[in-house]
């Protein structure tokens, strides 16, 4: 089995030290069983398509927008280049605001864990330094991260 490749590569950033780090995923899917829709009779796979609510018509993909619901049933539709202009760029650096212990993490907002690890010689020390201090205090650190064009927060704990 080939060695799992980095989601996200980038810089780990506490104040003043900062270290180059790459995420790569705690879990995976490969083993997972997929089943697909087929039809019964032809044994095809069947797709999906888009429906208008109100109509019952099929709406072709040069038809299909976004929209924000203001009210029960009332949308006001976003443009591409709205939804554009408003995307987060990653500045492809996990700034660290806070440390804390582990206790105040509430288990029920963590849903992907990562393994992170520094990419390269050049943050080994750095990123030691940072993990062995979390560790020796108990402590898990706070940090934000820009994944997919959305800002998350999340915790990082010495393993």
């Amino acid at each position: 089995m080939a060695a799992p490749r980095a989601y996200w590569k980038g810089t780990l950033k506490l104040s003043l030290v900062s270290c180059p780090v790459a995420l790569y995923p705690a879990s995976t899917t490969v083993e997972k069983t997929r089943f697909h829709m087929i039809n019964r009779e032809t044994g095809n796979r069947l797709k999906q398509q888009m429906v208008d609510t109100e109509t019952g018509d099929i709406v072709e993909g040069d038809q299909k927008g976004r929209g924000y619901e203001v009210s029960k049933g009332k949308y006001v539709e976003i443009e591409k280049d709205e939804l554009e202009a408003v995307q987060i760029e990653s500045n492809h650096t996990i700034d660290i605001d806070a440390f804390v212990p582990e206790s105040e993490i509430d288990k029920r907002y963590l849903d992907h864990p990562y393994y992170i690890r520094p990419d390269g010689k050049a943050g080994i020390d750095a990123f030691a330094v940072i993990r062995d201090a979390m560790k020796d205090q108990d402590r898990v650190a706070l940090a934000r991260i820009v994944l997919t064009n959305r800002e998350h927060v999340i915790a990082i704990e010495p393993l």
